[in-house]
């Protein structure tokens, strides 16, 4: 099997790199390489790098995920999360190809308390789940065999992550404010990146599962509940910190003023996904200790 992996310096870009590893060969490439054009503001050099690489399998984790300056660059973010990979799925069904996609929580509005399923309403509040969505819609449409995980919170132990910020702020503040009225569940780029993998070897017997699926750990928790677990792992780890966990405080989004609107509510039910894989989705705690224990061990 060859793969092809676009946005390979990303945090899922990365683990992919590890996971996909054992499936076959993998040819990744980034918006930077040499060779072989990454560029997702280049859509016609997407197109022949695939010809190219006469891949079995596309993976996309390349995308425009800067949320608020997004906003002020729309068609940018148009080209990048939809415009280039409506060209993958079209590169895609010309060879057969499948294509690996990941989305997100955002092309939800955020309202209510219940959990997301696959079928809901999308209606995004922001130019960044305006063009995921649009990304989605134009791969369905192509025609091509595909897997679409939405996703939220996402986390790696390589690069910047809100876990890092958490202990960097800790350490220097005597203070932290953390907003207490968004859910969702941190989820770990290893997860994603693990799954995929298993999902990859799974369509080589049943290419009935092409679709869409959401794909997050399991529970639920706020910023403020996420930090203050980091931070509890970090005091028992031996960390010194200025702020406590007890000592932050948890405020509404109305506190910080951001450009993009966030959704209040980003759970998403997972079980389209363990029922068709067979799979059980960890604890988000687990994938963020696990995370923590190797940013601490290398020090922050």
């Amino acid at each position: 099997m060859k793969i092809l992996l676009f946005g390979k310096g990303g945090q899922v870009g990365w683990e992919l790199q590890r996971s996909l590893a054992p499936l076959g060969e993998v040819v990744a490439v980034d918006f930077d390489s040499k060779e072989l054009c990454g560029d997702f503001t280049h859509v016609e050099g997407l197109a022949q790098t695939i010809r190219t690489v006469a891949p079995d399998v596309i993976v996309n984790a390349a995308a425009h995920t800067a949320v608020d300056k997004a906003e002020s660059e729309p068609e940018l973010v148009r080209t990048i999360n939809a415009l280039a990979p409506a060209v993958l799925a079209q590169e895609a069904k010309r060879s057969n190809a499948w294509l690996i996609h990941y989305s997100t929580d955002y092309v939800f509005d955020g309202t209510g308390d219940k959990a997301w399923v696959e079928t809901d309403q999308t209606a995004p509040l922001n130019i960044y789940g305006k063009t995921k969505l649009e990304g989605e819609q134009l791969i369905q449409q192509s025609g091509c065999r595909h897997l679409i995980f939405r996703t939220s919170w996402v986390y790696g132990a390589r690069g910047g992550n809100f876990a890092k910020t958490m202990l960097k702020l800790a350490q220097e503040r005597e203070s932290l404010k953390v907003i207490n009225d968004q859910i969702g569940a941190p989820t770990g780029a290893d997860l994603l990146a693990d799954i995929t993998a298993h999902a990859i070897q799974a369509t080589r017997h049943n290419p009935e599962v092409s679709g869409l699926y959401h794909l997050v750990a399991a529970g639920e928790t706020s910023w403020h509940g996420y930090a203050s677990f980091v931070l509890e792992y970090a005091q028992k780890a031996g960390m010194a910190l200025k702020v406590t966990p007890d000592k932050i405080l948890p405020v509404s989004s109305s506190a910080f003023q951001t450009a993009a609107i966030r959704p209040h509510n980003s759970r998403m039910k997972t079980d389209k996904l363990k029922n068709t894989f067979g799979l059980k989705l960890p604890n988000w705690e687990v994938g963020v200790a696990r995370m923590l224990t190797e940013v601490l061990e290398k020090g922050t």
